[in-house]
């Protein structure tokens, strides 16, 4: 009987144990495994979130820098639009100068020809009033008409 009582013993001393554990040691063992829990799976929640924020700034950057170098590209067209824009004016404007640099200087040429001309035909005028004038006033012998007409031709 000595072994049935001891078992009953035991039994109820593993029992109480068993409900003091529960009642008391278990609780706390228990929040800290729920704790520990909701930490890794709050750890783990944080991480997934930064792996798809760090994607999200990965694509987002790589929009910007898509989008920064068809600026970049579209500013290149321009200056060299621009430049070649400011070439062409430039080169319009000295073919503009040169064409009115050449109109003056032909009608400069044309002036100073034209005045050539008055010029000698003044001359040519007054020499031949002077020459009618020497072969008027002079006598009509062959000599001397051929060394006035030497004298004019010498002047001429």
């Amino acid at each position: 009987m000595n072994l049935n009582l001891t078992l009953i013993g035991q039994l109820i001393a593993f029992t109480i144990f068993v409900i003091f554990c529960m009642k008391y040691v278990w609780p706390p063992i228990s929040g800290a495994l729920a704790e520990r829990q909701k930490r890794i799976a709050e750890g783990l929640d944080a991480a997934d979130k930064a792996a798809r924020d760090l994607e999200s700034a990965k694509s987002q950057i790589e929009d910007e820098l898509k989008q920064a170098r068809s600026q970049v590209t579209e500013l290149v067209e321009q200056a060299n639009k621009r430049s070649s824009q400011i070439v062409e004016e430039a080169q319009d404007k000295a073919r503009a100068e040169a064409e009115k640099i050449l109109m003056s200087a032909q009608a400069q040429i044309a002036q100073d020809a034209a005045q050539a001309r008055e010029s000698l035909r003044a001359d040519v005028a007054k020499l031949a009033i002077v020459g009618a004038e020497r072969v008027l006033g002079a006598t009509v012998d062959q000599a001397a008409h051929k060394k006035l007409l030497a004298e004019l031709a010498e002047e001429l």
